[in-house]
């Protein structure tokens, strides 16, 4: 019987993501045997712009018969995404409070090229828990189980599309708020880079 949580693996999740982890005192699973859904955070992440929500989006290759496994999806290195997804996070932070202290490392993921979106996903994510202070080594699936309880399978529980009703998220100073208010459950960049080392905290 399922008794950890599974979590599927996004793009530089929402601060709901890390709040659910939390929640589960980090014993939970990663989605590695699942079909890629299209539309989802797996291969997007959502960021405060001056203009208002802005997502950033890793453009994958598809087969267009088969169902592609997430850990067997790979990026389309067709266009220069990773400069189009650093022009952004610059001209979006570059005034934040924190983001010159992140920035070198941050960078990196932007300079390397990567083949594997699920290669991509985990690095990222790997780097995320070690600024939140936090030492997890992520577990992951070995086969896909269909039908496991619903208050332990948050692989479709999160989406850019539905509003966050399990957590409760309060407002921190975020860039542009002066324009459009606080914006809730932005990707965790956007905690990071305005609260710094108090981001852990936050969560």
């Amino acid at each position: 019987m399922q008794s950890s949580a599974i979590f599927p693996l996004f793009y530089l999740p929402p601060v709901s993501y890390f709040s659910g982890l939390k929640a589960f005192n980090y014993d939970f699973l990663l989605e590695r045997e699942e079909h890629f859904p299209k539309q989802t955070y797996r291969n997007r992440a959502r960021i405060y712009s001056p203009n208002g929500d802005l997502d950033l989006i890793i453009p994958v290759i598809r087969g267009s018969k088969v169902h592609t496994k997430i850990k067997d999806v790979k990026i389309s290195n067709d266009f220069n995404w990773q400069r189009l997804h650093w022009k952004s996070f610059e001209s979006c932070y570059r005034n934040s409070a924190y983001f010159e202290y992140y920035e070198d490392e941050f960078a990196q993921f932007y300079r390397k090229k990567y083949e594997w979106l699920f290669e991509y996903n985990i690095e990222l994510l790997n780097w995320l828990f070690k600024q939140l202070k936090t030492e997890i080594a992520p577990v992951f699936t070995t086969a896909y189980v269909k039908d496991i309880s619903a208050d332990l399978d948050f692989r479709s529980k999160i989406h850019f599309k539905k509003p966050v009703v399990e957590v409760d998220l309060k407002p921190y100073f975020q860039v542009f708020d002066d324009r459009f208010g606080f914006k809730t459950n932005l990707s965790i960049v956007d905690l990071l880079f305005n609260q710094g080392p108090q981001a852990r905290s936050y969560i």
